[in-house]
């Protein structure tokens, strides 16, 4: 009985086994050409349209890299232009303000000339050495401001004197007391003046 049962039990470890390998060798079999050209038409749909979507993502990207390099090319221009700006701004303060404070020395000079003094040789240096002065304002770009006789300009002018004179036609500058000068276009010293009327 015992090797009844044992057949038994063999016969069905055996019928499972079968069972087990049914599924795995219905896999194995070759499936039919039409099933299998499908799954190749399937599989080339899938890989171009995975391609079409690669394609796109990488348009895109160097879309934004070109539109970043632009940006960053115009940021650097206008830096450029920018930094040119201000070198040149800040090239012509300084030059200004070094140069007010030559003009005190022009004044000087001015005055010295107006004296009036016997030797002539002493006349004939400070002549001189306020020609040279000039000369070398005038290449820097200093011009003075003609004042007497024009009509008072608030932008060129700073009046500290105001007569009533039927002589001299209405805000006309009577009488300068100290040169104004201009750098380019740029008042660096006003003129002071005398108006009438």
């Amino acid at each position: 009985m015992s090797s009844k049962k044992e057949k038994t039990e063999k016969q069905e470890e055996i019928k499972a086994e079968v069972q087990e390998e049914t599924p795995e060798t219905a896999a194995e079999q070759p499936e039919p050409e039409h099933k299998d050209e499908a799954k190749k038409e399937k599989k080339q749909k899938k890989e171009s349209k995975r391609e079409a979507e690669l394609k796109e993502t990488a348009e895109k990207l160097i879309q934004a890299e070109k539109d970043k390099y632009l940006r960053l090319c115009a940021e650097y221009d206008n830096f450029r232009k920018r930094s040119q700006k201000e070198r040149d701004t800040l090239y012509a303060d300084i030059k200004a303000d070094t140069l007010i404070k030559f003009l005190p020395i022009y004044d000087n000079l001015e005055r010295a000339l107006a004296t009036p003094t016997e030797d002539e040789a002493y006349r004939r240096g400070v002549e001189m050495i306020m020609t040279q002065f000039c000369t070398t304002m005038d290449k820097l770009g200093i011009t003075e401001i003609d004042a007497l006789g024009q009509k008072f300009d608030p932008n060129m002018h700073n009046a500290v004197m105001h007569i009533q004179d039927d002589a001299y036609g209405e805000n006309e500058v009577v009488e300068v007391f100290q040169k104004g000068f201009k750098l380019n276009d740029k008042v660096i010293r006003f003129a002071m003046v005398k108006v009438a009327n």
